[in-house]
């Protein structure tokens, strides 16, 4: 004991300490006049979207590379010194760049226009390259194809073939980059992002700085002590539950993975097939309304309608798919847990107990939800203006619930504690909203070398020349567009390219335009669990310590009900066309088609084997028609088969459970 209060700290430890208190005080200093700005313009409006994009851009830039500099993920390898001195070149670069294309940004955009003075290019430029850099350590599959079409700009003359073109002057190509507006880093999808997707994201931030997500864990471990099937099911109404509010399949698997996965494992669920349930169940997350994935956001943009337009279609998709999830874990419980023991693991799990705080934090969770879909439905109020409503009410709410919890634990009362949310609060929406800035502003380049070399309409003609053959070979290469994009990129950049390429040829060969987009959308999201890279399942396998490999194909079977929703938009378009009664007929035919494949697949309906799998292709057929067949009578007879079969399923299943366990 002697010894540890008599142990000095190292000098070099000492200093390196000091620096980083340093770097954490810069940093919330930028992350404040982040959000102080951003609210300004939320309650003002005032500049316009461009002009946001072209000061917190750069400021975005600056705070993600402090907060990776605090956590050493600012280039790890090299001598510490550089890395001050790299990053500390970043924040000045980026901050003349905020404040030369501020004070310039009348000229630039209207005196100069066409006519950008060198200063303009250079300041313009090194911020698209600052851009690229922090994509090459991070997001290193978009930073190829970026340089690919960049390069592509350039020397199309070198491509052979309809895809060639006569290049373009590098000039040209830097100015579509950056000081045009238009496209680039500063163009319509970094401006969405900070005026559309943020608010919400804020809203996401203080829930977890809060606490209001490790509330809602809590109770979905309480609700899986009622039932031994409820165990792996609180897999599924946790991330549920967060998915309405985070819009993230890698984010739900580390916020519920962490959690239900080792449930699962105690359970006894192998492990792959745990890190495969909350997979499946946080993939949700990019489909769960009222907050849904980035392409969401991103669809708005390219159908010109609200976001509620988008989130009232999207109930319908997002409960299809929980539901066949929900539907395979259930059978998979039957399988494993069933033969794994006799004793009750429910009792074996610990169970926390809910507090007044975490039913007031599951309160404002609820209020969250039904907040912003009110607003956004009843009021037909914009989703920023709904968002920054919602936000105040809640930071409110939660400040009275913070103050109770001081008043009623004595032993805590310090300023850090009080500081304490607040500070965690910022963390969660840095994590979450200035990359995605920086992740939206790639984008822009990315779109922006699309449309500039005309790579939609060369892509469209093929697309047409498929259709005089076949549609459906049309969809299917619009498929296997998406799905290899997928395997490299994450779901925004999949559904802006399949948005840009494929969906206009599509809409004009006469699809719905809702049916093409959501097509793109499911696309995007599939991207998450595309082999050979899949985020989510990188998260999960690594927190269950299975096999990353097993766990994607595990992922795979579970997740049928996202590949089933693809071409369910096209032959049941009413299940995105229409919203409320008129989408009721076309939901119910698409939800019971898919829990008849979910149980064609997982359940054992008889112990002699041509028997069992005699009833798997009957059902497998009948769910095929309820899905597919263009005639809408004879897939409505369906209904009722499919529905017996899967309650007969459901019970036998159970049976099984129960003689297993207790005979």
């Amino acid at each position: 004991m002697s010894y540890n209060k008599n142990k000095k700290i190292s000098p070099v430890k000492n200093k390196v300490k000091k620096n980083n208190n340093v770097i954490s005080i810069i940093f919330y200093g930028f992350a404040l006049f982040f959000l102080i700005y951003l609210f300004r313009y939320y309650l003002t409006g005032s500049g316009g979207p461009t002009k946001l994009a072209v000061l917190l851009i750069p400021v975005a830039y600056i705070i993600v590379t402090l907060n990776s500099m605090r956590k050493g993920e600012f280039y790890p390898g090299l001598d510490k010194r550089i890395r001050y001195l790299l990053g500390g070149t970043y924040v000045i670069l980026s901050l003349i760049s905020a404040i030369y294309t501020t004070m310039e940004f009348d000229a630039i955009t209207f005196i100069r226009l066409g006519i950008w003075n060198t200063r303009d290019i250079v300041i313009g430029t090194i911020m698209v390259i600052l851009i690229l850099e922090y994509t090459r350590r991070k997001y290193f599959p978009i930073f190829i194809l970026n340089i690919f079409f960049i390069f592509y700009c350039v020397y199309g003359w070198m491509v052979p073939g309809m895809f060639g073109h006569p290049g373009l002057r590098w000039v040209r190509v830097l100015t579509s980059m950056s000081v045009e507006m238009t496209t680039g880093i500063y163009s319509r999808l970094p401006q969405l992002s900070l005026t559309l997707i943020l608010p919400f994201m804020i809203i996401l931030g203080i829930s977890r700085g809060f606490g209001c997500i490790e509330s809602i864990l809590k109770w979905s471990l309480k609700f899986s002590a009622k039932s031994v099937y409820a165990i792996p099911q609180s897999a599924v109404i946790g991330s549920f539950a967060v998915a309405t509010v985070s819009g993230s399949g890698p984010a739900n698997a580390a916020t519920t993975g962490s959690i239900t996965i080792p449930a699962l494992i105690q359970a006894g669920f192998p492990r792959v097939n745990a890190a495969a349930i909350e997979t499946a169940s946080s993939l949700g997350g990019q489909l769960m309304p009222p907050v849904m994935g980035i392409a969401a956001f991103i669809m708005v943009d390219f159908l010109g309608v609200s976001y509620f337009d988008v989130v009232a279609r999207g109930f319908g998709p997002a409960l299809v798919y929980f539901a066949g999830v929900g539907a395979a874990v259930y059978l998979l419980t039957g399988k494993y847990i069933g033969k794994s023991s006799k004793k009750d693991f429910s009792s074996e799990i610990k169970i926390p107990e809910l507090d007044l705080i975490d039913k007031a934090n599951i309160l404002a969770f609820i209020g969250i939800i039904i907040s912003l879909i009110y607003l956004m439905g009843r009021y037909r109020m914009g989703p920023m203006v709904a968002a920054v409503r919602v936000f105040f009410g809640l930071l409110i709410f939660l400040i009275l619930v913070l103050f109770y919890r001081f008043l009623k634990n004595k032993r805590n009362r310090n300023l850090n504690e009080i500081i304490k949310p607040f500070r965690s609060s910022i963390d969660a929406f840095v994590d979450l909203g200035a990359d995605l800035i920086i992740l939206l502003s790639l984008l822009g380049i990315l779109s922006g070398a699309l449309t500039i070399t005309g790579v939609p309409t060369k892509v469209g003609s093929l697309l047409v020349e498929a259709a005089n053959f076949n549609v459906i070979v049309t969809i299917a290469i619009a498929f296997a567009f998406g799905y290899l994009l997928g395997m490299g990129l994450p779901p925004a950049p999949v559904y802006v390219m399949v948005a840009l390429a494929i969906a206009p040829t599509l809409i004009n060969l006469g699809f719905n335009r809702w049916s093409v987009h959501f097509f793109a959308f499911f696309l995007g999201v599939s991207g998450h669990l595309s082999p050979p890279t899949s985020l989510t399942a990188a998260v999960t396998s690594k927190i269950a310590g299975s096999n990353y490999t097993h766990t994607i194909f595990k992922s795979l079977e579970l997740c049928i009900p996202l590949y089933i929703l693809m071409p369910a938009v096209f032959t049941r378009p009413d299940l995105v066309v229409n919203v409320g009664l008129l989408q009721l007929h076309a939901f119910l035919l698409v939800l019971v088609g898919t829990l008849g494949i979910v149980f064609s697949v997982h359940c054992k309906y008889n112990d002699i084997k041509s028997v069992d799998i005699l009833i798997r292709l009957v059902l497998l057929l009948l769910s095929l028609i309820a899905l597919f067949y263009p005639n809408i009578g004879l897939a409505d007879l369906t209904i009722l088969p499919i529905f017996i079969l899967i309650i007969h399923g459901f019970i036998r299943t159970k049976i099984k459970v129960v003689n297993e366990r207790w005979l």
